[in-house]
């Protein structure tokens, strides 16, 4: 009788083995985390704003001493000759540039012309199955594969196929379908997944 619960126990384990090696093929068996922040998706990245953190290099057409490099502060303003401080959180590039002509229009120059460019960005961050989570310097263009080459490579661990991303001033993560191109912003926080085996 024991000899017989000994081989039903095998066979059993044996069965059981072989459904999770079926599921396995099949590609039913979930390959993350459990997913509290809904179905992957891919990402769509919008226009960069600038936020605290964020250096910009701007150029007065003809003005010198009102040209240079300007630092976005705590509070997202920077703070320029004739104009003072201007609030810049949340602008793009474009809407900066068009700001600063208008403050300088009116009543400093004549038909200002203004460029400006971001020469550094605030940092993005990268932890959970990489082999060096830490804080990460943004360059531009910049995607979750190049942010986990720059963290060391996925641990063996890794969930290669989704990715959890909060954007700054975003309550909570959201999973994003993993593909070569899906990017990552400056103050991203970008958590990789274990794996079920």
């Amino acid at each position: 009788m024991t000899q017989s619960v000994g081989q039903f126990g095998r066979l059993l384990a044996l069965l059981f083995g072989m459904v999770i090696l079926a599921a396995c093929q099949s590609g039913t068996m979930p390959s993350g985390p459990v997913d509290t922040a809904g179905p992957a998706v891919e990402r769509v990245v919008t226009a960069y704003q600038l936020d605290n953190g964020d250096s910009l290099r701007v150029n007065v057409f003809g003005e010198p001493e009102l040209s240079g490099d300007y630092a976005v502060d705590g509070t997202g303003a920077i703070s320029m000759p004739l104009i003072g401080t201007v609030e810049v959180a949340g602008m793009t590039v474009t809407e900066f540039q068009d700001t600063i002509e208008a403050r300088l229009a009116d009543g400093y120059l004549v038909e200002p012309r203004v460029s400006a460019e971001v020469t550094s960005f605030r940092p993005f961050y990268i932890l959970g199955e990489v082999n060096r989570p830490d804080e990460y310097a943004y360059t531009s263009g910049l995607t979750v594969m190049n942010a986990v080459a720059a963290a060391g490579g996925f641990t063996y661990r890794a969930n290669r196929k989704d990715v959890f991303i909060r954007s700054e001033g975003e309550p909570q993560e959201r999973r994003v379908t993993l593909t070569t191109t899906t990017q990552v912003r400056p103050g991203d926080t970008i958590r990789i997944g274990e794996r079920i085996f």
